[in-house]
């Protein structure tokens, strides 16, 4: 079995390495990086910056370019190589944080679940795309995740959260979600910690800091524009459901009943750990496609967070095929082939990529070109259901009535697997 998943993986990696090699790949964010750490260690303006050969410029916080600063002495060709094979490291990493995330499958068999999971990892289009552009998305998601599988009692939790944050934003999310699931120190570490990102940053960068946090935090048309289907956020999705390049009052009100909705999921989730399986893993995914949702600008390769939820999916697949014949059912197994097809089939590359044409998609064209969004919101939707499923199995006397309901007190079945 361990030679069968080596060998298939070893093909897989081969495979990807004879398709990357005859598709055209420029790891563009990693020029655009190396490029901001070369501007800064010559002392010039960060935020003029652009890369001429793909008119890009910098759009990290100040603290993310001091990092980038050792890249600027590889040359680019030795860069790309560090980079793609780091990249290969670091999904491997997402994937063991995330099996411990889940608390699946067994200790025993992780590290040949890992191989597997690097080996149909690459070929999810999320990864797919931060390989190709030499993105970093992998890091922050194993910062965050490393941090939030730190008991709750470890002093130093919400650290690397912080950290990430101060590199990109989005991750300071997972602030609020450790705040309203009870866990106000590791919260307040985290805030912490990315205010000494940011003092961090005034210190090195003082006049870039003062531009970024006064004026280039909040344009968002410095990062892209908004419609193109490479933006799978709900602002994305609206520009191209209502033809609009630019939508505002909608997009307000959509993300932030989005939000409240996200974080009041996963908190939920959370506080009935005791009678839901895998409550926590639900909880962080739920704070992390929440945080992909309401974003202005969400890009493909952002949803590299797909990896743990298909791991949290196959967990469940898997304690629902471990039940008793009369308990059984397909729908963990289905929700799971569902999102491996999501992830796995590039269909809004398949749609339109000019602004103009991304503005006129046809009604059929829609879901194709939203396919990661509309995941996000059916995703929360059925963690809800799954809580509310629970609850309503937890009544008294109700477990009698309703068998097929039992699958949440009967906890031990599932930690069996």
């Amino acid at each position: 079995m361990t030679r069968r998943v080596v060998g298939g993986t070893l093909l897989s990696l081969l495979g990807y390495a004879l398709v990357r090699h005859f598709t055209r790949v420029d790891m563009v964010d990693m020029v655009v990086y190396r490029a901001e750490g070369d501007t800064v260690r010559h002392g010039q303006d960060l935020y003029a910056m652009v890369v001429p050969q793909f008119n890009l410029s910098a759009t990290y916080p100040p603290f993310a370019a001091l990092l980038f600063v050792p890249a600027s002495f590889i040359p680019v060709g030795v860069l790309r190589v560090l980079v793609t094979v780091a990249n290969f490291a670091l999904l491997g990493t997402l994937a063991r944080l995330s099996f411990q995330l889940v608390d699946w499958p067994h200790r025993s068999v992780r590290p040949i679940a890992v191989v597997a999971a690097v080996g149909l990892g690459v070929w999810l289009e999320p990864v797919w795309t931060t390989l190709k552009y030499g993105q970093i998305n992998l890091l922050l998601d194993c910062l965050v995740l490393a941090d939030l599988n730190r008991p709750d009692s470890s002093r130093g939790k919400g650290l690397l959260i912080g950290i990430a944050a101060g590199i990109k934003l989005t991750p300071g999310f997972f602030g609020l979600y450790l705040l309203l699931t009870g866990r106000p120190r590791a919260a307040l570490t985290s805030f912490g910690a990315f205010l000494g990102t940011v003092l961090l940053g005034g210190i090195a960068l003082p006049g870039d800091s003062w531009h970024f946090w006064t004026h280039y935090l909040y344009d968002s048309h410095r990062v892209g524009l908004t419609q193109i289907s490479d933006n799978q956020s709900v602002r994305g999705t609206l520009a191209r459901l209502l033809h609009e390049p630019d939508p505002s009052l909608s997009w307000a009100v959509l993300a932030g009943v989005t939000a409240l909705a996200g974080l009041g999921i996963a908190a939920a989730v959370v506080r009935n750990q005791p009678r839901l399986p895998r409550a926590e893993a639900w909880g962080v995914l739920c704070s992390a496609v929440t945080a992909l949702l309401i974003s202005p600008i969400s890009w493909t390769h952002h949803w590299v967070w797909c990896v743990p939820v298909i791991v949290l999916l196959a967990a469940e697949a898997a304690a629902e095929q471990a039940r008793p014949q009369e308990l059984r059912h397909l729908r963990w197994r289905i929700v799971l082939g569902g999102t491996l097809v999501c992830f796995l089939g590039f269909s809004m590359w398949l749609t339109p990529h000019n602004p103009r044409a991304s503005l006129r998609l046809h009604v059929w064209e829609q879901p194709f070109s939203s396919v990661y969004s509309l995941f996000g919101l059916l995703l929360l939707g059925v963690a809800l259901t799954r809580l509310l499923r629970c609850r309503r199995a937890a009544e008294p006397g109700l477990a009698a009535v309703l068998p097929t309901q039992r699958e949440c007190p009967l906890a031990p079945l599932e930690r069996s697997t």
